[in-house]
């Protein structure tokens, strides 16, 4: 593991490693089989930024096919336990969730380098509580793939034997990857940090669904982390980071909806 301000972007090619070792986890019983075959799903809506071409890969992420780079953020990793060492219990297995749900799609869209931007776990000590089924998956991803951890205001000091490398921002085919946006930035960017919400009243009632934040130069992923909250996409502190034009885009089953903010 490495800690520097970059993260190198060199992805290493797919073998069958990354096969053999999630059938000996699932073989270990740490991990879920993949499901049954499914009929075909519509195609992962596309999205188009700073000249470049990407898909929305389960709702919250987005894939570079160019790259082959899967990104996320705010994982919030042993964010459970956090909240169980202050009296509040939930159930303790959202660390192991929303890794399974990060390795599905790196199966799915054959990422050879994973990019997490920031606030991936809840606290600077979250990945020594790490469950054990939670730590073999972790330590499988980051063998198979090129991994790169962005640290945010939850994990500045990320520590911890987890593999992959560490670094405050990239820049990867002249876009920069950090954690919160930064609007003094010239460059494209792309960065997490807000939890973006679109909320809208429908029948009586709000509702509310992860979105994506885009402006001219910068995009705001939605939070993967299955213990999440989120801001309503169209607060100020959330249009001040973005910039002028910005819109929330909801995917849906092929395509994204646009709201303007």
């Amino acid at each position: 593991q490495t800690r520097s301000p970059d993260c190198p972007g060199n992805p290493p090619p797919i073998t069958a490693f990354f096969v053999a070792k999630m059938a000996t986890l699932r073989q270990a019983g740490s991990m879920s089989a993949p499901s049954p075959p499914q009929p075909a799903q519509p195609a992962q809506p596309a999205l188009r930024f700073a000249g470049q071409n990407f898909t929305v890969a389960g709702q919250k992420a987005l894939f570079w096919p160019a790259r082959a780079a899967l990104i996320v953020a705010d994982l919030h990793l042993e964010k459970a336990s956090w909240f169980a060492g202050r009296g509040q219990m939930l159930p303790p297995y959202d660390s192991l969730a929303t890794l399974q749900r990060l390795r599905v799609l790196i199966e799915e869209t054959g990422a050879r380098q994973i990019w997490c931007l920031g606030d991936n776990f809840h606290d600077d000590e979250g990945s020594a509580r790490l469950e054990p089924a939670a730590r073999a998956l972790l330590a499988i991803l980051t063998a198979a793939v090129d991994w790169n951890w962005i640290t945010g205001n939850h994990d500045a000091t990320l520590g911890g034997a987890l593999g992959g490398a560490i670094c405050e921002n990239a820049e990867l085919g002249g876009i920069i990857l950090r954690h919160r946006a930064d609007p003094a930035e010239t460059r494209p960017e792309l960065s997490g940090h807000f939890h973006p919400k679109h909320r809208a009243q429908s029948r009586g009632r709000t509702v509310s669904r992860a979105c994506f934040v885009m402006g001219k130069t910068r995009l705001i992923l939605p939070a993967f982390g299955a213990y999440t909250g989120g801001m309503a996409a169209d607060h100020p502190e959330i249009i001040a980071a973005v910039g002028p034009a910005a819109e929330a885009l909801i995917p849906t089953r092929s395509r994204l909806t646009r709201f303007a903010l």
